[in-house]
Formats: structure tokens, sequence, C-alpha cells
């Protein structure tokens, strides 16, 4: 998989990349396995706006993925490769020997025909779904259990993997795609292998319309507006706002912390590397 540029028979064509879309073997998704998916325009339950940045986009529907793998020691195999407008990486449809159809995230190196397993006695290779205790040390992982039985909740983006660092007792210890180091209980399930579509972070977006078509509006300084619009608005001449940089709602936008479940700073031994966005 690859990026792909184009030739610049139009001033935005020169800028634009794509995916190559190779590895991408069905068109259309599977209509058993398709939800809504209903657009928000930045708005919070109470339908006020909180994030001015959002609205339209192209219409979507929502593949349904089995973030749980919880068919345990049922074989399935590969029978396409998909796209997902919904996220970064590709989705693989397997089809298990009763007849059922499911998604999953698609690992670098799946092909179509492979045959998948999940549970304890599955094989240690790419695309199987095992608890960490049966995984062996230096394994590269992807959607990770937290808690035992809820579904792989962490390492589900584009090209993502963490590391198993070491075992200890009833707690494995990882180290995520952000450098940071963190025990999870090794009854959690975990999938072998690297998430496809790596090159997806050195996608450029190219032109501004592009960035509608995926819901992101026009986004302004805030020293560029008037102080009914922004804190940093206002003020004669150029000034850099006279006061800490900050959001339009008043969040400090560099130093706060703004992580706030220290019920669970126990199982994090080393946080993530500087300059990581908390």
């Amino acid at each position: 998989m690859a990026n792909v540029r184009y030739n610049p028979f139009t001033p935005s064509r020169r800028f634009i990349e794509t995916a190559d879309f190779s590895e991408i073997t069905k068109s259309k998704p599977e209509k058993s396995l398709l939800g809504k998916k209903h657009k928000t325009g930045g708005r919070n339950h109470f339908g006020r706006n909180t994030n001015i940045n959002i609205g339209g986009g192209h219409k979507r529907r929502y593949r349904i993925v089995d973030f749980k793998r919880d068919k345990r020691d049922v074989l399935a195999s590969v029978i396409a490769i998909e796209y997902d407008p919904n996220r970064t990486t590709r989705l693989a449809l397997l089809r298990y020997v009763d007849g059922e159809r499911r998604y999953i995230l698609c690992p670098e190196g799946l092909r179509v025909g492979d045959r998948l397993q999940s549970g304890e006695n599955a094989e240690v290779r790419i695309g199987n779904a095992l608890p960490l205790k049966n995984i062996p040390v230096g394994q590269s992982v992807h959607n990770i259990e937290l808690k035992i039985g809820r579904g792989g909740q962490i390492v589900r983006s584009a090209g993502g993997s963490a590391q198993i660092a070491a075992k200890e007792g009833e707690y494995a210890l990882l180290k995520l795609p952000s450098g940071e180091m963190r025990k999870v209980l090794v009854g959690c399930y975990a999938t072998i292998g690297v998430l496809g579509n790596a090159e997806h972070i050195n996608m450029a977006i190219g032109k501004a319309g592009r960035s509608r078509w995926l819901g992101i509006r026009p986004h302004n300084r805030g020293v560029s507006k008037n102080p009914v619009d922004h804190p940093m608005g206002g003020g004669q001449g150029k000034t850099s706002g006279g006061r800490h940089p900050c959001s339009r709602t008043g969040v400090l936008a560099k130093g706060l912390k703004t992580r706030t479940n220290k019920r669970t700073n126990k199982f994090i031994l080393k946080r993530r590397a500087k300059g990581k966005a908390r």
C-alpha cells in the first residue's frame, strides 16, 4: 500500500494524495452489517454548538465491527478486504463455518482466503485473537481490551500496534504507540499483528474542499476574532491576545493537564512521550 500523487491538471490536484486502494477487493459493504450514522454538526446533547469547526461532510453508513472477537474456537475465512469511511484502517470481512459474517480490523499482511480463529487455543499468527497470557513477549498486537470481555478499546487506527514488553503475575506490560507503558490484565484479549494502511499519516489533503468532504469546516485563529466570539479576540492593531492561548470556552491550550481519570493512574508506569497531546 502506498499513497498516489497526481499530475497537476488543476491547481488543487497538484498537491492531493490518495491511497492506492490496491488491497481493496470488494467495493460495496455487507448490507447485514450496516447501521445508521447521525451527524452532530458540532452540537452536544443539549443542541448547543460546542465545536464550530465541525459540519457538512459526505453521508456515511456505519460498519458494525466485531471488536470483542467473542466467537471463540470457530474457524473463519477472510472473504473480502473493504474500505471503511469511518476509520483510517481497512476492514476484513470474515465468514465463519456456520455462515455468520463479521467485520474485523484488517492487519498488515492479511489476505483473502486466510483462515482465522479467536480463543485461548488459537494459533499465534496475524489476525487471530488471544488473551495476552497466551501471546509471547515481544509480539506486536492491536485492538486491545482494557476490561475483560468489553472488547478492544485501544490501538485501533491505521498503522497502529502495541508491543508486549513483559508479563508479571496477573498483568502484562504493553508499550503503546504513544510511548506510554501500561499494565493490562493478562485475561484481556488482543489481536496479533500491525494494522494496515500505515501510509495514511503521510497523506496530504491537498485542497480545502477535501476537508469539507470530511466534515471539517474552516478554522480561524482566536486573535483574528472579535471579543464577543473568542477570549483572545479584539484589540487595536496586532496583538498576541493579551492572555495565555486558550480555546473559545477559555480552556488553556498550552500546559493544562486534561486527564481527570486518576483511578487508572496505577496502571500507567510511564507517561506518553513529551510533545504528544495529553
